[in-house]
């Protein structure tokens, strides 16, 4: 009897409970304070079950599960149907961030029409949730880390303007309310190799620290972006998801990070695992939460009761980083009525919609890069009499997709794209030739008598994360960085078949593919990257010239992994444009266009600045071909007789702009002269060498067209 007047008390209890507001519902208050009353009235229990990425419900309080665990990298990845976008790496190429923050807010847009349909179907699993983990801004430093193709190159001004823009689109612009969470990864020091990534240790000079591996993250804290994602690996020997000083000091601190830290999944197992930091899972626990992980994908939070229970970490700590964490559920509208948010009227029908699909070919054909075009082979004529179409990648789906994909209604080979954009009347014959890494041959003949599109290179299935890229030869990264050897072969009897007619070669890959003998043997290179959904209708556009092709490489291009230093060396030195001393294959920011571009009429706004004033360049671009197109202009600059190990150069500026033919256009760049500092490691700060500089203007890192000469006094 007294069990059951007991039930009864219960019941009652919780129904007057809700039949009230509690502060933490009252949507009149601030977040924070809302934030604050939730926390105040959770057990220790039910605190560590809200701490991880599978966070549990607290029935008593109404506050459903949720699952933090979401990817966005190019597209609403691993939940069903969605756009999918050119891989990021892609997106970079475009040198266009203002169309990176539409793609970024049309993703958002399909995000929270899938989200909304998602909850009236009680559906709350892993990637439906509207936290995404998402953009990865780490320095893709050397191509042979499988992941590079998820970043925005190797540059950190380039990475920091990408990265900025696609936070804006997924976030959005509503005063009260996120539209989806972005997430800064992988904080901070972290590219490769990926077979040792959850027990290296990336050492980092100061100066690299600060001049290239940092200020990206920086960019998109400034940019408000909700979470930072910690990386597995050590920094300077501290693990990434366990040092006070990187995310207390320098994150919080200094940089002024107001949302919340996400651990890498199951990262916080290596602290004690494999970094061996501490001996056991509640010490690897209570580190994270002193040096302030908010939330734990994983299960090492599990063992937060016992933590404090042995007094290794205060519950006082662990209601701070709780508090900040689900401010971020109350910001998203997590927690109130979707009447109240302005984005749950989305709806499920906008998702891979036809504006959408042709944002994507948009994208797409943005980003491809023209890298050779022999006596203007390209573009061809849609009503040629004979056309032979070959190659491993011609008709493979894998090539479009990358990794951390959706699921589109409509995917668009090569192949296809191509056969759908020629005349009916065209005569057009297919041949595998070869596979990706086999040595078989077939049909190399008929380059004899036709035009020939021959598509070769390699998909995520050779390049990508631990565990994902089921075909690498090194756990994900890439040892040897050249194409397979039949490929090149099979390039060769195409070749030899096709004596004087053209052969163009479109080549598919994620990073630096070093490749001098079809540079030599092809009459036109097209680079594609991941193209995504429309990759085949973009590569189309841009074959037979309805699209004028004016993508730019956000890496360099070395001619062979000799080039290269020590790969486990995180020491910027030999790599990138702007350490690189040799002769690369192409260069950074390099691309050509079915049309020409003159430069002239370089001016400064002074001559000698001070360091708290703003630098103005502006030129004059003539379109002087004979037709319409995009150049994209880009501006270097470089510290003159430094007695300082400084960069070659350094981008600070680019603009792609649309010209007509025969028209000019006045093109204006402006930067504060602080941009121009370097960090002084005896100083702990920025400082700016004073002397000479010279600013240089051109269509890419190596093809300077203009300079000019400024002082900083």
């Amino acid at each position: 009897m007294k069990t059951l007047i007991s039930t009864i008390l219960v019941i009652l209890f919780t129904l007057s409970l809700h039949a009230q507001t509690l502060p933490f519902q009252d949507t009149n208050l601030s977040f924070e304070k809302r934030a604050e009353d939730l926390v105040s009235r959770l057990t220790l229990k039910e605190k560590a079950g809200l701490m991880v990425h599978n966070s549990k419900a607290v029935k008593r309080l109404g506050i459903p599960s949720y699952n933090w665990w979401n990817e966005a990298l190019h597209g609403v990845a691993r939940n069903g149907k969605a756009t999918v976008f050119p891989q990021a790496i892609g997106m970079a190429a475009t040198f266009d961030n203002v169309l990176i923050k539409k793609v970024a807010s049309t993703i958002s847009d399909e995000a929270r029409a899938k989200y909304h349909t998602a909850l009236k179907l009680d559906n709350r699993s892993r990637y439906s949730g509207l936290t995404f983990w998402t953009p990865n801004v780490n320095i893709f430093r050397d191509p042979r880390w499988g992941r590079g193709h998820e970043t925005y190159g190797e540059d950190p001004y380039l990475t920091s303007l990408m990265g900025v823009a696609f936070v804006e689109g997924l976030q959005g612009d509503d005063p009260k309310y996120l539209k989806t969470a972005a997430c800064a990864k992988h904080y901070v020091v972290h590219s490769g190799p990926e077979p040792l990534r959850h027990r290296f240790n990336a050492i980092a000079s100061y100066r690299d620290f600060r001049e290239t591996y940092l200020p990206a993250f920086k960019a998109l804290v400034d940019a408000n972006v909700e979470a930072v994602m910690c990386a597995y690996n050590r920094t300077n020997d501290e693990a990434c998801c366990g040092s006070k000083s990187l995310l207390g000091t320098i994150l919080r601190e200094e940089l002024g990070f107001k949302g919340h830290v996400v651990s890498d999944c199951w990262a916080l197992n290596d602290i004690w695992k494999k970094h061996k930091i501490v001996p056991t899972a509640e010490d690897a626990a209570a580190l994270a939460i002193r040096s302030g992980v908010n939330l734990n994908c994983g299960n090492v939070y599990k063992n937060l009761p016992l933590a404090i229970e042995k007094d290794l970490v205060s519950e006082l700590k662990v209601d701070q980083l709780l508090k900040e964490l689900l401010i971020s559920r109350f910001k998203l509208g997590l927690m109130d009525d979707d009447s109240l948010v302005p984005f749950s009227n989305l709806k499920p029908e906008i998702v891979n919609c036809d504006a959408h699909k042709a944002l994507a070919r948009k994208v797409a054909a943005k980003s491809m890069v023209l890298l050779k075009n022999k006596n203007n082979v390209l573009p061809l004529k849609k009503d040629l009499k004979k056309l032979f179409v070959t190659g491993p990648i011609a008709s493979n789906v894998e090539v479009l997709l990358a990794n951390y994909h959706g699921v589109s209604g409509e995917y668009v080979t090569f192949l296809e794209g191509i056969v759908n954009r020629v005349s009916v009347g065209t005569s057009v014959e297919y041949r595998k030739g070869t596979d990706i890494v086999n040595s078989t041959f077939n049909g190399a003949s008929l380059a004899s008598n036709a035009s020939t599109i021959v598509c070769i290179g390699i998909t995520s299935e050779f390049e990508g994360e631990q565990g994902d890229a089921m075909l690498s030869d090194d756990h994900g990264d890439r040892k040897r960085i050249k194409l397979p050897k039949n490929q090149i072969e099979y390039i060769r009897k195409l070749r030899k078949a096709a004596k004087n007619k053209p052969l163009i070669v479109v080549v598919s890959g994620g990073s630096a593919i070093p490749m001098p003998e079809i540079e030599e043997l092809a009459d036109a290179i097209i680079f594609t990257w991941y193209p995504g959904e429309q990759g085949g209708n973009a590569l189309a556009d841009i074959i037979f010239g309805d699209y004028n092709p004016a993508g730019r490489l956000p890496i360099t291009f070395y001619r062979s992994v000799e080039d290269l230093p020590d790969y486990q060396n995180y020491n910027m030195k030999g790599r990138t444009y702007r350490y690189f001393e040799g002769n690369p294959l192409y260069e950074f920011g390099y691309g050509l266009s079915y049309t020409s571009f003159d430069y002239s009429n370089i001016k400064t706004n002074k001559s000698a600045y001070k360091n708290t004033d703003v630098i103005k360049v502006s030129i004059d671009i003539t379109n002087s071909g004979d037709l319409d197109g995009e150049e994209v202009v880009q501006l270097y600059v470089k510290k003159m007789g430094s007695k300082l190990d400084m960069p070659i150069k350094s981008l600070k500026g680019f603009n792609r702009i649309t010209i007509q033919k025969g028209d000019t256009k006045t093109i204006e760049f402006e930067f504060p002269a602080s941009e121009l500092a370097y960090w002084n490691e005896k100083k702990y700060a920025w400082k700016i060498e004073k002397g000479a500089f010279e600013i240089q203007i051109g269509a890419s890192s190596s093809d300077v067209k203009l300079k000019a000469q400024l002082v900083i006094e």
